[in-house]
């Protein structure tokens, strides 16, 4: 009787292969299964020659090669695609199962899927797995969360395939229902951010100070070796340094980005845990301006502006951009983490914010030095309600101060857009001022709407009407929010 495989992967595209040989790697036997069964085929046939591991041609056969209580991670689409799978896969499976999804699930989909297949005994858990192909291949980031009765049993392989950053695996149990999947959603969400504010700085060195890719390279070279020192910054060194016939690839790549979904998710949950994530908003609302090229070549010849061109001395414009850079950033994770906490209260997970924060220092695409200072940040004190209230980053903060407004003038002034580092900066201003104009919106609308509000001079939790006009009376509309 042939041995029965530890684990199972459903899934053959780029990351389930990768998963699954990284998985065999740590002498773990997989068993495999695709829909299409010629993947399978080819997978044994290639990369995964030599290898211990199984191929099944049918559900039947993949769910009888694995040993109880079986362990299997799906590695396809999200969505309907995920429940499909299920319909078909639940019916073979036995009290105490394991299905882990591997995918960039919705974390209300997770959650829904964790209570259903609870019902009748299955554990199923929702994990983020970020990392890309290489991550997955070589050691990703893992964001694991639904029925704890699961992580025991799931443990031993993530930890031992997942990246690590000095002797710590960079998988660990987040919590309940969806939380790892809302998790993994708030990573990319920060990713959408980080992508744009490197972006920005791309644009005023290369629009605004005229510099060639060759020479941008080394300004990115130069900050992956400090503060800025992440894994986006690196590659972004790499991009401008690669050439494809003697020129710059980079400037041959139309100017319109993609995206699958996950910043949008982040952001349409923000508003729902009414958390501010302001970048990370412009991140993805860039990407949707990218993509009216039509019409922004049309709007080109006809729309007024400043020369894109500034003049100040390079060196200075240079200084002044990094800190920018690392400045929004801050603002960015300060947001992420804020939506974090929340979400976490919201939806009753207990989130350890300092464990999410290490989970990304390895493996995962937003990787960077600086989430050492947000892990200790958390790990000081877990009940922080903004990274930029603990005294480091408030430091930090402070001394990127003058150079992140000149940016931003400079940029404004020379038509350059500037949406992450704008937002960014307003966010800033407005979280530490003691004082803002809501108070006049609120007179505007009880004026228009009869909404009331509360006074400065009077205990919070009263409210009051104007009947501004002498024609409106007394009549207010409750708790109703326009």
């Amino acid at each position: 009787m042939p041995q029965l495989a530890d684990i199972g992967v459903i899934g053959l595209a780029v990351m389930g292969r990768n998963l699954a040989l990284n998985i065999a790697d740590h002498r773990f036997r997989v068993s495999v299964f695709n829909r299409t069964t010629e993947k399978v085929v080819d997978f044994l046939a290639g990369e995964a020659a030599g290898s211990d591991i199984v191929g099944t041609s049918s559900l039947e056969e993949f769910v009888a090669s694995l040993e109880p209580p079986r362990r299997m991670i799906l590695m396809i689409k999200a969505g309907d695609a995920v429940d499909a799978q299920l319909d078909t896969l639940t019916p073979l499976l036995e009290a105490g199962d394991i299905v882990v999804d591997g995918g960039n699930s919705l974390f209300t989909d997770t959650a829904r899927r964790v209570d259903a297949l609870g019902e009748v005994g299955i554990r199923f858990v929702g994990a983020g797995i970020s990392g890309g192909e290489l991550g997955a291949r070589f050691g990703p980031s893992i964001m694991p969360g639904g029925s704890i009765a699961a992580w025991p049993e799931i443990r031993p392989v993530l930890q031992a395939i997942a990246a690590d950053y000095n002797g710590e695996p960079t998988a660990e149990w987040i919590g309940p229902g969806g939380s790892g999947h809302y998790v993994k959603m708030v990573h990319n969400g920060i990713e959408y951010g980080d992508m744009q504010v490197i972006a920005e700085a791309y644009d005023i060195l290369h629009r605004g100070l005229g510099m060639t890719a060759n020479d941008m390279h080394g300004v990115f070279a130069h900050w992956s070796r400090g503060k800025l020192n992440s894994y986006l910054v690196e590659i972004t060194a790499n991009i401008l340094g690669y050439e494809d016939a003697g020129e710059p690839l980079v400037d041959e790549i139309l100017d319109i980005a993609g995206a699958k979904g996950t910043g949008q998710w982040a952001v349409v949950s923000s508003m729902d845990q009414e958390i501010p994530i302001t970048l990370i908003a412009e991140a993805v609302y860039a990407r949707m301006l990218s993509a009216l090229k039509t019409e922004r070549m049309a709007a080109a010849e006809i729309l007024p502006g400043p020369p894109v061109a500034i003049t100040d001395e390079p060196t200075s414009v240079i200084d002044d951009l990094h800190d920018a850079l690392y400045a929004s950033k801050i603002v960015s994770y300060t947001q992420g983490f804020m939506l974090l906490r929340a979400a976490s209260v919201e939806f009753a997970w207990d989130i350890d914010l300092g464990t999410v924060a290490s989970l990304w220092r390895a493996g995962c695409v937003i990787r960077s030095r600086f989430l050492d200072d947000i892990t200790s940040a958390y790990r000081t004190n877990p009940d922080l309600p903004s990274l930029l209230l603990d005294p480091f980053f408030r430091d930090e903060i402070a001394a990127a101060l003058p150079g992140w407004r000149r940016t931003v003038g400079r940029a404004v002034g020379a038509g350059l857009p500037v949406p992450a580092y704008a937002s960014a900066l307003g966010f800033y201003d407005g979280y530490r001022s003691e004082r803002l104009p809501a108070n006049l919106i609120q007179a505007q609308r009880d004026y228009f709407g009869a909404h009331t509000y509360e006074r400065s001079d009077r205990p919070r939790g009263e409210y009051f009407h104007t009947d501004w006009t002498g024609r409106g009376g007394d009549v207010t509309a409750g708790t109703y929010k326009a």
